[in-house]
């Protein structure tokens, strides 16, 4: 956790010469500028601007200008780029030219859900990603493709695994970085492959999230690969999906936690899986259809791993495509409206809700007709978010 003063002392004494700036647009995308060391006590002190109206969804022409406040806790070293006139990476804060916080940046939009959380709740989230992708390779033209960079399985092992020398690449630079993988293998569909991580606090996790799927797309490409996080790459092998694990630090309160994401899941579904190809995953090759729970149920919505009943649940619908800070934001407020109302969640479902290869299809859908399905297009998903008064009091844009 470094201060602004700290900073610039590193700076001058490590040799760096570049600083990369870092914000998010609306979809979750990082996005920054780089500005030279000697501009560092500047940026600290009157921000960094930028043309906002190129954002989309950001500000129009006539209203244009904002200002990148570097966060000087988030500085890390990029270790891939040269030890001689080193660059650093900080996410930044961004503010109006008066110094206000810009509504629309999602780190902050977090950040006030966090505080609420403590302040009025006395309750601590912490967050857990477990993230899937594939890896294709590219073209002649070094152009992407879609063809698989092994044909290995679940947990396979080398030879049949090829990325497991990528995967520890990739989990080496998150080290230097200063951030830590718990484990790693390769998934089930070809090429596919899964990365998690330990629990942090929310803004620690949202950032750790997004400084990996840039280090994975990185170390790829270093590979003369493509990393590809999109929900559904291939139509007929397994989509890539971004389970959430969820703990507090009242474990009394992780029943009504529970009961208000499932009572609110439907409405954030369109922010979770926020693309067309997002709703060709669920319901397929254990991406769940169903709102509801299970201890150790991979077919539900809802998760309670078996070694934690009391502590911790995992969302399994969402995938990698969403802005992780604006999911993690309305799970935060949809746990606290279960508090708040003393929600207590239905009863766990014990049964496999996936249909089976020699299930008829009537026969599942007769087995499967009284649980809510979470919405199964982008379509619905959105008008469903837009008609939610629960969002409209969290995310005005």
């Amino acid at each position: 956790m470094y201060m602004e003063s700290e900073v610039i002392d590193y700076v001058n004494e490590e040799d760096v010469k570049f600083i990369r700036l870092a914000y998010f647009d609306l979809s979750g995308k990082q996005r920054n500028v780089s500005i030279m060391a000697g501009e560092l006590p500047r940026a600290f002190k009157e921000g960094i601007s930028f043309d906002a109206s190129a954002i989309p969804g950001f500000q129009e022409a006539h209203s244009s200008d904002l200002f990148l406040h570097p966060d000087p806790s988030t500085l890390s070293v990029i270790p891939w780029r040269p030890s001689t006139g080193k660059v650093v990476r900080m996410f930044c804060d961004i503010k109006y030219p008066d110094g206000t916080p810009y509504e629309k940046d999602c780190r902050h939009i977090l950040k006030q859900a966090v505080k609420k959380a403590k302040d009025e709740f006395g309750i601590e989230f912490k967050f857990g990603t477990e993230f899937e992708f594939y890896l294709f390779k590219l073209d002649e033209n070094g152009r992407n493709t879609k063809i698989p960079f092994d044909n290995a399985g679940y947990m396979d092992i080398a030879p049949e695994d090829k990325g497991e020398n990528i995967r520890r690449e990739i989990d080496f630079t998150l080290e230097q970085m200063g951030i830590t993988p718990e484990f790693s293998h390769h998934e089930e569909g070809p090429g596919q492959n899964e990365i998690d991580f330990r629990a942090s606090d929310a803004e620690t996790a949202a950032d750790n999230a997004s400084t990996f799927k840039w280090i994975v797309r990185t170390k790829a490409a270093s590979n003369g690969l493509y990393a590809d996080f999109s929900p559904k790459p291939l139509s007929v092998y397994p989509g890539n999906g971004m389970h959430i694990n969820i703990s507090a630090n009242k474990e009394e309160k992780m029943p009504a936690i529970m009961a208000g994401i499932l009572a609110h899941l439907s409405e954030i579904t369109y922010f979770l899986n926020p693309s067309e190809e997002s709703y060709s995953r669920i319901g397929q090759s254990k991406a769940p259809k169903f709102i509801c729970w299970g201890t150790q149920n991979r077919s539900c919505a809802i998760r309670v791993p078996s070694k934690h009943p009391n502590g911790k649940i995992q969302i399994r619908s969402s995938d990698s495509e969403c802005n992780i800070y604006l999911a993690f934001t309305l799970l935060i407020y949809a746990a606290l409206d279960g508090i708040k109302k003393n929600l207590v969640p239905e009863p766990a479902v014990q049964e496999n809700l996936f249909q089976s290869y020699a299930e008829d299809k009537k026969d599942y859908e007769k087995r499967t007709k009284n649980y809510r399905t979470i919405p199964l297009s982008l379509a619905e998903a959105r008008k469903l978010a837009e008609e939610s008064e629960f969002i409209k009091q969290i995310i005005k844009f």
